[in-house]
Order: C-alpha cells, then structure tokens, then sequence
C-alpha cells in the first residue's frame, strides 16, 4: 500500500464504505471481494476476504488501470 502511495486511512474507509464491484463468494478457503472506493477524485480498489470468524484481511489496494477497466473503473474490458 505504501509502494502505491495509499494510507492505511484510505484503505479501511474503502474497505468498510466502498462499492462492491465483484463478488468472489465462491472463492475459497474464503470468499472475497473487489471494492472501488474513491480517495479525492483517485479511484482505488480493494481486495479483501472475509474470515471464518467475521475478521476482514486485505489483500491487496491498488489504483486500477484503464487498460484492465473502463473509465467507470468497476467494468473490466473485454480481452
């Protein structure tokens, strides 16, 4: 997060306000989820996981690229 110039700030209030834009539930050992969350007028995604015991772990937060998403930043483009 750092590396990416992102405040652990930015990150929580995106991974407890933030828009789910995909919804991993199936995924496992724990279902995840991509959220898009805005820092100014900067849109950043979070990934994160929800626990067994109801914890949430970040994965990862980064600031998507328009080459991977459109310009509303929560449709991927088609390959």
């Amino acid at each position: 997060m750092l590396e990416r110039g992102l405040s652990r700030n930015i990150v929580l209030d995106i991974a407890s306000n933030g828009e789910v834009i995909e919804d991993y539930s199936a995924d496992r050992p724990t279902p995840t989820a991509l959220l898009l969350g805005w820092d100014k007028k900067r849109p950043i995604h979070v990934v994160l996981s929800l626990e067994p015991d109801e914890e949430v772990a970040i994965i990862t937060a980064y600031e998507p690229s328009l080459e991977v998403f459109e310009s509303d930043y929560r449709t991927r483009r088609k390959p």
